[in-house]
């Protein structure tokens, strides 16, 4: 074994030593849907600058949301009840108390000049306008109006001194505050050291929360430059990151204050949780199977490879703290089967190299494949890395956490794949049984798929323009489908009504939610709260429609009273559902540009055109078949947005990659030969992501069957996108833009 197989070893090694000792240790926390959590419900009260109105619980639930979830992995559910009501639910939470105690919280921030003290001999000047408050030391400051406030600061942080052996928390100012600070702190800077004149009070809701010195260093008039600070003060990791998100998320436009806190149970039955989790199980088992019986030794390899992808991907999210809900779990054992990818990519290209020349041997072959592939394995994971980065900067919420958990998929593949496969596939294939029976590698042979096309040998690219003409067809059916039935936006998007009742005996959540989808609500969200209340959330509902609602729920026990009913706001608010807008944009931009970077502007644009197609498709046909675009469909969805530009960057390497070795081949047949040479992966990569999306969808249950549709909508298309529509309108593009029908792409 030489030396960089010894180094991928003890990498392997380390990372699923590590990624068990955090999937040991640090605890997961399971989502509302799973384990339920804590319900607190706060009221906005009206100030003398504002009335606590419909508009300003709106601006408050954006400002509460980027409290709760600044990773946007917490999947809280924050809600608009009525005018002046906000409920909150935090799934899991350990300290209730100090949860409404930070959401309450206004967090209204200045930085105020210091007049002098309370005790100070001489009486407050004329011109004196401030207000006197208590420092840390309990000494009495004369404040100055404040010269900077919590709308100067672009972002706060709680960073750790490992010198002083402290928690501070810096905060950076953004526009006018910049100069704004640069002038408090040289005004200050002209009183002597020691005089109350020489401080700048830090007031944190009426309260100074650090009130420190200018540094003897700064010189009078010039202050502090460079638009940062830091907050200094005796905080422990907790109070610093507390106050940080604090000044990070904003002010609270009006005062709230919490009326009622009860813990809530999951709005999953158990039944509806341990069939999902059946489902995942065979589908994972099933998946695993097909790749073992297809590839063999290097196929069981890759299986083990599998759940260390699993594990370590486990491990990342559990250290970020991050809430696993149904769909979540569904999408992370998703992400295991479309994760084989990166090594199905390998052994075919291995199978490739071993059929190149009689001198090939297995462990050469595999060296090959890893060498080959690696190209495109990274083309495609980076193109997926910038869509989870912008997500993550320019999203909130969900979307948010979406990106952080893309990231962390896309660097667990990377590992899975190119350390932990190949440090066992090249420890086994070295044996020296296995050089006398090479076949039982899974590598010395072709595949039943390659076979036959290279005995049919199929000119797919000969008509490009029929190719594209189904692909509009379909896309004008879907669009369709949109302008005529309209989407049926989730409670998520829209709000609805909440009801709640008071029953004599506890009521199951899923068996209240079979009942109401008989009667004809099956969006209903039902949920148990406090001691024997039942609460049930559903589309805007006339006085007929809350009257069936009542009684499905009243034949379900002997006395149901309802004790609230109310219009509820949506979760996924205007400012959520925007940024994830600008998001996306931005991220298929950013992946055009890299695409047309690394291969040439019409590859790029083709990937692109496929992605959008298979897009407007997918939420085509849930037009269609009338279900609803909610949270769950949404995940869907921008889960098939990456897996559909990585089988286009697939294909799109080979191209460039088969245009350098023969630059006199015309562009179709370089896009047909790498079309078909990539077809052995793109068929058995869709069948292991098909094999646990069919066990969701059958075995599922309700809960799971509109997200795994859709992402077998999405797999389908995406699969047959990447090859009959991004791939024929390359080669069109190619002839329309090319004097030279014959040139090959440019690398």
């Amino acid at each position: 074994m030489n030396r960089s197989a010894r180094v991928r070893g003890l990498i392997a090694l380390a990372a699923v030593a590590l990624s068990l000792y955090v999937a040991l240790t640090v605890p997961v926390h399971l989502g509302l849907d799973l384990r339920g959590g804590t319900q607190i419900v706060l009221e906005t009260r009206p100030t003398t600058d504002g009335e606590a109105d419909s508009e300003a619980t709106d601006r408050t639930v954006e400002v509460l949301r980027g409290r709760v979830d600044a990773l946007g992995v917490a999947e809280p559910s924050i809600t608009r009840s009525g005018s002046d009501r906000i409920i909150v639910e935090l799934p899991g939470l350990q300290d209730p108390r100090k949860a409404a105690d930070v959401l309450g919280r206004t967090a209204r921030l200045a930085f105020h000049p210091v007049g002098g003290t309370d005790d100070s001999p001489e009486p407050l000047p004329e011109h004196f306008r401030g207000t006197v408050l208590p420092d840390e030391s309990g000494q009495s400051l004369r404040l100055e109006p404040a010269a900077l406030t919590g709308k100067d600061v672009e972002k706060a942080a709680a960073r750790f001194d490992p010198q002083g052996g402290g928690w501070h928390v810096s905060v950076d100012f953004k526009g006018a505050g910049e100069k704004g600070w640069a002038r408090l702190t040289g005004e200050a800077a002209c009183h002597r050291a020691g005089e109350p004149g020489r401080r700048v009070a830090i007031v944190l809701d009426d309260k100074i929360i650090s009130s420190p010195q200018v540094d003897p260093s700064v010189a009078c008039r010039s202050g502090i430059g460079g638009g940062s600070t830091q907050i200094t003060g005796s905080f422990d990791d907790g109070e610093a990151k507390e106050l940080a998100l604090l000044i990070s998320g904003g002010a609270l436009p009006v005062p709230v204050e919490t009326v009622e806190q009860r813990t809530v149970g999951p709005t999953l039955g158990s039944e509806a949780i341990t069939a999902s989790a059946w489902a995942a199980v065979i589908g994972t088992a099933l998946t695993s199977l097909f790749i073992i019986v297809v590839y063999r030794l290097v196929g069981l390899l890759a299986t083990v490879a599998l759940l260390s992808y699993g594990l370590i991907s486990y491990a990342a999210l559990a250290a970020l703290g991050a809430t696993l809900t149904l769909p979540g779990l569904a999408g992370f054992v998703l992400a295991i089967g479309m994760a084989v990818d990166a090594n199905v990519l390998v052994f075919e290209r291995a199978r490739e190299e071993y059929a190149s020349g009689p001198r090939r041997t297995p462990r050469s072959s595999l060296n090959a494949g890893f060498r080959r592939a690696f190209s495109a394995i990274a083309d495609s994971n980076i193109t997926t890395l910038i869509a989870a980065g912008l997500l993550f900067f320019l999203a909130s919420g969900p979307v948010r956490g979406f990106g952080v958990t893309l990231g962390i998929g896309f660097l667990s593949s990377m590992v899975s794949a190119l350390v932990i496969t190949r440090a066992l596939a090249e420890f086994a294939v070295a044996r020296p049984r296995l050089r006398r029976r090479p076949r039982l590698t899974g590598i010395a042979h072709t595949g039943a798929v390659r076979d036959r096309l290279g005995r049919r040998n199929p000119d797919l690219m000969r008509h490009p323009r029929r190719w594209l003409a189904f692909s509009a067809a379909v896309l004008v059916l879907a669009v369709s489908g949109i302008a005529a039935r309209g989407l049926d936006f989730g409670v998520e998007f829209t709000g609805g009504r909440l009801i709640e009742y008071s029953t004599d005996t506890p009521v199951d959540p899923g068996r209240t939610r079979t009942a109401l989808a008989d009667a004809g609500f099956p969006q209903a969200v039902v949920q148990t709260s406090g001691e024997n209340r039942l609460t049930v959330r559903t589309h805007h509902l006339d006085n007929t429609q809350a009257a069936a609602v009542t009684d499905t729920v009243a034949g379900l026990t002997e006395r149901a009273d309802k004790v609230r009913d109310e219009a509820i706001g949506p979760s996924l608010g205007e400012e959520l559902r925007r940024g994830a807008v600008v998001a996306l944009v931005v991220a298929l931009g950013a992946q055009l540009v890299y695409l047309a970077a690394r291969f040439r502007w019409l590859l790029g644009s083709s990937a692109v055109a496929a992605l959008a197609h298979d897009v407007v498709i997918l939420v085509g046909v849930f037009a269609w078949l009338g279900k609803s675009i909610d949270g769950v469909f949404l995940a869907a969805l921008l889960t098939v947005i990456g897996y559909s530009v990585n089988d286009s960057v697939v294909v799109f390497d080979r191209v460039r990659e088969l245009g350098r070795g023969d630059r006199r081949l015309p562009f179709d047949r370089v896009a047909n030969l790498a079309l078909l040479q990539t077809l052995p992966r793109t068929v058995n990569t869709g069948m292991g992501a098909a094999f646990i999306l069919t066990s969701l969808a059958v075995l599922g249950g309700d809960t799971l069957t509109d997200f795994a549709l859709a992402l077998l909508i999405g797999l389908a298309v995406g699969t047959y996108s990447s090859m009959f529509t991004a791939t024929p309108l390359a080669v069109e593009l190619h002839r329309r833009t090319s004097r030279q029908p014959t040139a090959s792409p440019r690398s």
